[in-house]
């Protein structure tokens, strides 16, 4: 019974020594401070003024008008009047609108054919040849939208001006101006804007990348020692590795919490980003998921044999783990490969959670799968750090004490 009690008290004092240990490590390295503080803090603020304003507005076009007709000098009015488009010039022809286009005057050409009057007066489908440059998808977006409008508006005035001519026909206007009227609602990103749409999944990215580094160049950090000291690292609480590696983890998750309560609440406060969850509700699921982005950097320690080596992990990782967070594409539109990878990706679980609760008004009980995930990461990756870290110490003595 003593036994069992010094062992489970030699735990705990491993523990309490690694995470304390562990925190006067990063207050004395400059280079994790600024990427445990500095980037968590400027990186979501930085993001969100380059994509502010968030919505693009009087996207500049040019008329090609072969009509010249009352007809359409009429729908190039009703395409200025949207705010997703201006009419910027009408031009002579489709050559010339093109050198507007190469000029980036003009990001959209439409052209009006020779025979659109004479179409709608015998009430047949006209065509409006549209040519968009596609280097900004949210620029086409918002032209196609504003192109849409005004085709169904025009196709319900013209409909209804048919209807005025026929007996009985203003009667009958009224009731049959539009077949069937659409209204859209934007939920959990009520401006469309761009901003409100990325910036909600990428603050939970920044957090697990910049984590990922710090713990990473902590590790590199490690390594040195252990090469400069015959494979000991003077630095290295002995005992329990299980207790060593949740201490550590410890350490950055309290170093964390302030920044993700910062970067999940208040940076959205600041921009008037979208928020209908409840702090309550979307903070608990930050937990798990520090968690297993701090297990997630130990457990890629064999990757950094210097602490200059973890920026290449970084950028190498950042764009991959965007990709399978599904915030650019829907992990369910993946394929069965990609979808598994994407599933031990911690980021993708968070911004899953996050996005539903924050956006779109869920609880923590809605967000269970996500928040179930991130345990299960969590248990998993501190099973596999507790075995890397192992195998690094064993490696590194028998390689670096001759």
């Amino acid at each position: 019974m003593a036994k069992i009690t010094y062992k489970i008290r030699f735990w705990f004092e491993t523990f309490f020594r690694s995470c304390t240990r562990q925190f006067r490590m990063v207050l004395a390295d400059a280079g994790v401070m600024l990427f445990f503080l500095a980037l968590p803090l400027a990186y979501p603020v930085v993001y969100t003024l380059i994509y502010n304003p968030e919505v693009v507005r009087e996207i500049p076009i040019a008329i090609v008008d072969n009509s010249r007709t009352a007809e359409s000098r009429h729908l190039a009015r009703m395409i200025d009047a949207t705010e997703n488009a201006s009419v910027a010039g009408y031009a002579a022809s489709l050559a010339e609108a093109r050198n507007w286009a190469m000029e980036r005057k003009v990001y959209a050409v439409i052209v009006i054919p020779g025979d659109y009057a004479k179409k709608l007066g015998r009430h047949e489908q006209a065509v409006l040849p549209t040519y968009c440059d596609m280097g900004l998808m949210i620029r086409y977006r918002n032209l196609l939208f504003a192109l849409t409008d005004v085709t169904l508006q025009l196709g319900a005035d013209i409909r209804a001006e048919a209807i005025d001519n026929i007996p009985a026909g203003a009667l009958l206007a009224e009731v049959t101006e539009k077949s069937v009227d659409t209204q859209a609602f934007m939920l959990g990103n009520p401006t469309q804007g761009f901003a409100s749409f990325i910036m909600t999944g990428l603050v939970i990215l920044i957090l697990q990348q910049s984590m990922v580094l710090g713990v990473m160049m902590l590790g590199g950090g490690s390594t040195e020692r252990r090469r400069k000291n015959g494979g000991i690292d003077p630095l290295e609480i002995n005992g329990p590795m299980s207790a060593s590696v949740l201490g550590r983890a410890l350490c950055v998750v309290t170093i964390y919490a302030p920044l993700t309560v910062y970067i999940l609440h208040y940076v959205p406060l600041m921009f008037h980003l979208p928020m209908f969850g409840s702090p309550w509700q979307y903070l608990p699921l930050a937990l798990p998921f520090l968690f297993a982005s701090a297990f997630l950097g130990m457990m890629l320690r064999p990757l950094v044999s210097e602490r200059e080596s973890s920026f290449l992990v970084f950028v190498f990782t950042s764009v991959i783990f965007l990709f399978l967070s599904g915030l650019t594409w829907p992990r369910s539109a993946m394929s069965p490969l990609w979808h598994a990878v994407s599933s031990i990706v911690p980021a993708s679980w968070g911004m899953q959670g996050f996005i539903g609760i924050n956006s779109n008004a869920g609880t923590l009980e809605l967000a269970s799968e996500p928040y179930m995930w991130l345990w299960g990461l969590a248990a998993l990756y501190f099973v596999i750090a507790v075995i890397v870290e192992k195998l690094c110490i064993r490696h590194d003595l028998r390689r670096y004490s001759k």
